[in-house]
């Protein structure tokens, strides 16, 4: 790889601790501000390092740099992890439990609990968005079969899954969401398959 100048390795060094702090990366306006330098600047600087090879881009999406080499001191040794997606999730009305294997997520070891199995599945509906959780989010979820109260967890009901926050009271479960637009889903019985670890979007 070609060598980087001082400003494109700063830059490539925001773009890189704003992306592990915001699970997305900076605009270019958000870089220009942040330097405070002229948009021009940093496009110039963002097509220098994806010329390097240390940056790839999508010409038809914001937020859609992402590092393609992170030689970070601190980052040297870590592991990535492969996350399966296995299809969709409700945030809303329960939807048919459809595991479809769609490919792999990779996360950086650091974000995940050692010994612990992780799937990952698309977030459909807006009932949790009180709690950060939108539509087209790739939930992480961490496999689980229990739950304490105040959870955010997959659970299967008639082999429908939703993501709702679990309270377990004196004589059935609370499925509660996070948008006062929705009703509780009460029941009897309903298995937990995991617990949310992550959310990942793209913009």
């Amino acid at each position: 790889m070609k060598e980087l100048t001082d400003r494109q390795l700063q830059v490539l060094r925001f773009i890189q601790s704003y992306t592990d702090a915001n699970t997305c990366p900076p605009t270019v306006r958000e870089t220009a501000e942040y330097f405070s330098i002229s948009l021009k600047a940093v496009q110039d600087h963002i097509a220098a390092l994806r010329k390097k090879g240390y940056l790839s881009q999508s010409e038809k999406r914001s937020r859609s740099l992402k590092v393609l080499i992170d030689d970070r001191p601190e980052m040297r040794g870590r592991k990535v992890v492969e996350i399966p997606v296995i299809g969709t999730v409700a945030a809303g009305k329960p939807l048919f439990c459809d595991e479809n294997f769609e490919g792999y997520v990779k996360l950086p070891d650091s974000m995940l609990a050692p010994g612990s199995k992780y799937f990952a599945l698309h977030v459909r509906g807006s009932s949790m968005i009180n709690a950060g959780i939108l539509d087209g989010d790739l939930a992480i979820i961490r496999q689980d079969c229990t739950a304490q109260n105040g959870d955010i967890v997959v659970a299967v009901l008639d082999d429908s899954a939703t993501l709702k926050r679990f309270f377990k009271e004196p004589e059935r479960i609370r499925l509660q969401p996070e948008n006062p637009e929705f009703n509780p889903i009460y029941c009897q019985n309903v298995r937990i398959i995991g617990k949310l670890s992550n959310i990942i979007r793209s913009y």
